[in-house]
Protein backbone atom coordinates (compact mmCIF):
# COMPACT_ATOMS: atom_id res chain seq x y z
CA UNK A 1 0.00 0.00 0.00
CA UNK A 2 1.19 3.13 -0.76
CA UNK A 3 1.83 5.96 2.13
CA UNK A 4 -1.31 7.18 3.57
CA UNK A 5 0.48 10.54 4.75
CA UNK A 6 3.73 12.41 3.60
CA UNK A 7 5.25 12.81 7.23
CA UNK A 8 4.25 9.03 8.86
CA UNK A 9 2.55 5.74 8.43
CA UNK A 10 1.77 3.36 10.87
CA UNK A 11 2.72 0.00 10.51
CA UNK A 12 2.98 -3.70 11.61
CA UNK A 13 5.66 -6.46 11.40
CA UNK A 14 5.54 -9.94 12.82
CA UNK A 15 8.01 -11.89 14.06
CA UNK A 16 6.77 -15.27 13.24
CA UNK A 17 8.37 -18.34 14.80
CA UNK A 18 8.03 -22.17 14.37
CA UNK A 19 10.12 -24.43 16.18
CA UNK A 20 13.58 -23.46 16.86
CA UNK A 21 13.45 -20.91 14.10
CA UNK A 22 12.35 -17.14 13.48
CA UNK A 23 11.20 -16.17 9.86
CA UNK A 24 13.27 -12.90 8.33
CA UNK A 25 12.43 -11.66 4.97
CA UNK A 26 15.46 -9.76 2.81
CA UNK A 27 13.81 -6.49 2.22
CA UNK A 28 13.11 -6.04 -1.72
CA UNK A 29 14.87 -2.27 -1.61
CA UNK A 30 16.98 -1.52 1.63
CA UNK A 31 18.54 -5.52 1.35
CA UNK A 32 18.32 -5.86 4.93
CA UNK A 33 16.25 -8.71 6.57
CA UNK A 34 13.49 -8.07 8.48
CA UNK A 35 10.37 -9.88 9.57
CA UNK A 36 7.14 -9.72 7.37
CA UNK A 37 5.22 -6.49 8.12
CA UNK A 38 3.50 -3.04 6.39
CA UNK A 39 1.20 -0.59 6.22
CA UNK A 40 -1.81 -0.51 8.02
CA UNK A 41 -4.53 0.13 5.36
CA UNK A 42 -7.50 2.39 6.05
CA UNK A 43 -10.09 -0.39 6.80
CA UNK A 44 -8.32 -2.16 9.22
CA UNK A 45 -7.38 -2.43 12.92
CA UNK A 46 -3.60 -3.36 12.91
CA UNK A 47 -3.89 -7.43 14.12
CA UNK A 48 -5.80 -7.84 11.03
CA UNK A 49 -3.15 -5.74 9.18
CA UNK A 50 -0.19 -8.29 10.87
CA UNK A 51 -2.25 -10.98 9.57
CA UNK A 52 -2.94 -10.25 6.49
CA UNK A 53 0.65 -8.84 5.95
CA UNK A 54 2.06 -12.00 6.84
CA UNK A 55 -0.47 -14.38 5.13
CA UNK A 56 0.61 -11.94 1.66
CA UNK A 57 4.04 -12.07 1.86
CA UNK A 58 4.66 -15.48 3.18
CA UNK A 59 1.57 -17.50 2.59
CA UNK A 60 1.31 -18.86 6.37
CA UNK A 61 -1.42 -19.05 8.69
CA UNK A 62 -0.42 -17.13 11.93
CA UNK A 63 -1.57 -17.36 15.61
CA UNK A 64 -0.97 -14.35 17.19
CA UNK A 65 1.07 -14.53 20.88
CA UNK A 66 -0.58 -12.70 23.52
CA UNK A 67 1.08 -9.86 25.03
CA UNK A 68 -0.30 -8.81 28.27
CA UNK A 69 -3.69 -8.90 29.66
CA UNK A 70 -7.20 -8.11 27.60
CA UNK A 71 -10.11 -7.92 29.98
CA UNK A 72 -12.87 -9.86 28.90
CA UNK A 73 -15.45 -7.59 30.56
CA UNK A 74 -18.23 -7.10 28.24
CA UNK A 75 -19.69 -3.08 28.98
CA UNK A 76 -22.06 -2.99 26.20
CA UNK A 77 -20.38 -0.77 24.16
CA UNK A 78 -19.57 -3.59 21.50
CA UNK A 79 -15.74 -3.37 21.59
CA UNK A 80 -13.59 -5.50 20.08
CA UNK A 81 -10.53 -6.17 22.03
CA UNK A 82 -6.98 -6.68 20.35
CA UNK A 83 -3.87 -8.59 21.11
CA UNK A 84 -1.49 -5.51 22.00
CA UNK A 85 1.69 -5.42 20.16
CA UNK A 86 5.11 -6.58 21.70
CA UNK A 87 7.03 -4.00 20.59
CA UNK A 88 6.18 -0.24 19.05
CA UNK A 89 9.27 1.69 17.25
CA UNK A 90 9.20 4.85 15.15
CA UNK A 91 11.67 5.14 12.75
CA UNK A 92 13.08 6.92 9.32
CA UNK A 93 12.17 5.05 6.08
CA UNK A 94 15.33 4.94 4.30
CA UNK A 95 16.85 8.62 3.32
CA UNK A 96 13.46 10.42 3.38
CA UNK A 97 12.30 12.20 6.15
CA UNK A 98 8.95 10.09 6.27
CA UNK A 99 8.71 7.65 9.57
CA UNK A 100 6.67 4.84 10.02
CA UNK A 101 5.35 4.24 13.62
CA UNK A 102 5.74 0.03 13.98
CA UNK A 103 3.89 -2.13 15.79
CA UNK A 104 5.69 -5.27 16.31
CA UNK A 105 4.01 -8.75 16.83
CA UNK A 106 4.84 -12.28 17.82
CA UNK A 107 3.24 -14.74 16.12
CA UNK A 108 3.06 -18.79 15.69
CA UNK A 109 2.67 -20.98 12.77
CA UNK A 110 2.27 -25.03 12.03
CA UNK A 111 4.60 -25.23 9.06
CA UNK A 112 7.46 -23.65 7.05
CA UNK A 113 6.58 -23.99 3.55
CA UNK A 114 6.43 -20.44 2.35
CA UNK A 115 3.79 -19.19 -0.35
CA UNK A 116 3.84 -15.50 -1.11
CA UNK A 117 1.53 -13.97 -2.91
CA UNK A 118 2.70 -13.82 -6.90
CA UNK A 119 3.00 -9.91 -6.35
CA UNK A 120 5.60 -10.03 -3.73
CA UNK A 121 8.93 -9.43 -4.90
CA UNK A 122 10.69 -10.39 -1.61
CA UNK A 123 14.63 -11.02 -2.55
CA UNK A 124 14.60 -14.34 -0.18
CA UNK A 125 13.58 -15.60 3.50
CA UNK A 126 15.26 -17.55 5.45
CA UNK A 127 14.40 -19.72 9.03
CA UNK A 128 16.56 -18.04 11.62
CA UNK A 129 17.57 -19.96 14.73
CA UNK A 130 18.46 -18.24 17.53
CA UNK A 131 22.76 -19.15 16.58
CA UNK A 132 22.09 -18.16 13.15
CA UNK A 133 20.95 -14.46 14.16
CA UNK A 134 24.32 -13.84 15.73
CA UNK A 135 25.85 -14.85 12.13
CA UNK A 136 28.10 -12.38 11.39
CA UNK A 137 27.65 -13.10 7.44
CA UNK A 138 23.91 -11.76 7.67
CA UNK A 139 24.62 -8.61 8.94
CA UNK A 140 21.41 -8.30 10.89
CA UNK A 141 20.54 -4.87 12.57
CA UNK A 142 20.58 -5.25 16.37
CA UNK A 143 16.90 -4.50 17.03
CA UNK A 144 16.04 -6.89 14.80
CA UNK A 145 17.87 -10.14 16.43
CA UNK A 146 16.41 -8.48 19.50
CA UNK A 147 13.02 -8.72 18.74
CA UNK A 148 13.88 -12.20 17.21
CA UNK A 149 15.26 -13.74 19.85
CA UNK A 150 12.19 -12.38 22.27
CA UNK A 151 9.71 -14.18 19.67
CA UNK A 152 12.04 -17.86 19.98
CA UNK A 153 11.85 -17.24 23.20
CA UNK A 154 8.15 -16.39 23.55
CA UNK A 155 7.14 -19.22 21.77
CA UNK A 156 9.55 -21.47 23.49
CA UNK A 157 7.24 -20.65 27.10
CA UNK A 158 4.04 -21.46 25.12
Amino acid sequence: MPHIHEKIDFTVSTYIVNGNAVLLREHEKYSVWLPPGGHIELDEDPVQAAIREAKEETGLDITLMPNGKNPTIKDGWNENLLTPPHFMNRHLVGDSAHTHVDLTYMATTDSRELHPEDDEDSVRMHWFTKEELDDPQYRLKDVVKYYAKAALDAAAKK
